[in-house]
């Protein structure tokens, strides 16, 4: 049983975190957390999944340079500058990793580096050297919420979780912290995240989870279609909680991929229900597909399509978008069996039948469609298969926010 418990980051044994403002945007508010960071006790096996942009930010490869051994220590990461497509960004994330060496004494290849915030603008290195040593100072068991705020861009809420699971015997814990609001589209988006384990798991096994999550959860969520210079997603494992070493995949292996894919999803779904300028979470469940990489490329589709989208906003039950969109995502499916009904915890309306339009309810239309989270259910009656992705409304805002975001 996966039971959800507080702690975020820190809810694993051994983990401590700290978030605090140091400058990194000129002008930015001082009460905003801009740099956080994340260590362990313990040596880490740690894995990492990242941006399917070819245009990738320097502390991406800085990361995967660190990771090629299989193991880690702990995360640096700062809001507020991208640290993408600009002077000296590579020197600048490695200085991040040794100034976070330095403030906590291990080495700079014990580091996981992570920026988020604007493309193209050099960052304030001379900031993050003089924060790191306040950070580490910071450093507490408590400390999920501060950094959970500091990786923040244009994020509304901080996305947190921690659930606790029985494996062999012993109590084992997984922590998260993520952001992510803008930029978000399927390989990722403007996200990170970062987990925290203190399972025992061999490296190996943990990457090869992490991606079959990460597909399964990051990688079904759209907000705008675009994909991101810096999206990364790294778990570290300590195995601190004393279980029998994960070296394959058994039945230990099973409960903890459920852990696992529970946090990312729950991790995921808080990142589309808080895009930018968004009102409302929608979600597409895609089901009686021929198989389930056709049912996630239909799903893709119709949370992704700016009209079904600016639909949803309207409160507007106009189904016939979200056939269009299914029509061109190129997936197998036959128009002429599919179901189409909306639901919210207002009700459900059935508004298309094996393709064709019903006579419905206007009014409960309105009223199931103005929820909080939206759902498309859709049942393509051809096979056993399914898939749910996420996505939210297009209002005016989103426009807002991305109109004068670096200036």
């Amino acid at each position: 049983m996966i039971k959800e418990i507080t702690g975020g980051v820190c809810a694993a044994q051994g983990f401590k975190a700290s978030g605090i403002h140091c400058g990194v945007k000129e002008g930015s508010s001082p009460s905003k957390n801009d740099l956080a960071l994340i260590l362990s006790e313990k040596e880490c096996a740690a894995a990492g999944v990242y941006t399917m942009n070819r245009v990738k930010a320097a502390p991406i490869y800085v990361t995967m340079d660190h990771l090629e051994k299989g193991v880690a220590w702990g995360v640096v990461a700062n809001s507020g500058n991208a640290n993408a497509c600009c002077p000296m960004s590579h020197e600048n994330a490695e200085a991040m990793c040794a100034f976070a060496a330095k403030a906590t004494g291990r080495e700079a290849e014990d580091f996981i580096v992570c920026s988020t915030g604007v493309i193209g603008q050099t960052i304030n290195i001379q900031a993050i050297q003089t924060g790191l040593p306040k950070a580490a100072a910071a450093l507490s068991a408590g400390g999920s919420d501060a950094a959970a705020t500091a990786i923040m861009t244009t994020d509304t809420v901080k996305k947190e979780i921690a659930v606790s699971f029985d494996l062999g015997g012993k109590t084992v814990t997984i922590g998260a912290i993520a952001k992510g609001s803008g930029m978000i589209h399927p390989n990722m988006g403007t996200m990170l995240a970062f987990i925290t384990t203190d399972c025992a798991i061999t490296t190996e096994v943990l990457s090869e989870l992490l991606r079959e999550v990460a597909a399964r959860t990051f990688n079904r969520v759209t907000v705008d279609g675009d994909t991101s210079t810096n999206d990364t997603c790294v778990v570290l494992a300590n195995g601190m909680a004393g279980n029998e070493l994960i070296e394959w995949k058994d039945e230990n292996c099973q409960a903890f991929q459920s852990a696992l894919e529970y946090v990312c999803r729950h991790l995921a779904r808080a990142i589309a229900g808080d895009g930018e300028g968004a009102s409302r979470l929608v979600t597409c469940k895609m089901t009686g597909a021929r198989s389930e990489e056709s049912a996630e490329r239909l799903a893709k589709a119709v949370v992704g399509s700016s009209l079904v989208k600016a639909a949803m906003f309207g409160a507007d039950a106009n189904w016939g978008r979200v056939l269009c969109a299914m029509g061109y995502s190129k997936a197998p499916f036959r128009p002429e069996h599919v179901d189409v009904s909306f639901e919210s915890a207002a009700g459900s309306i059935l508004v298309c039948q094996q393709g064709d339009g019903l006579a419905f309810d206007e009014e409960l239309a309105k009223k199931v469609l103005t929820e909080k989270e939206v759902i498309i259910a859709v049942d393509l009656h051809e096979g056993e298969e399914s898939a749910e992705c996420w996505g939210c409304d297009l209002t005016y805002d989103y426009v807002k926010i991305n109109g004068d975001y670096r200036t």
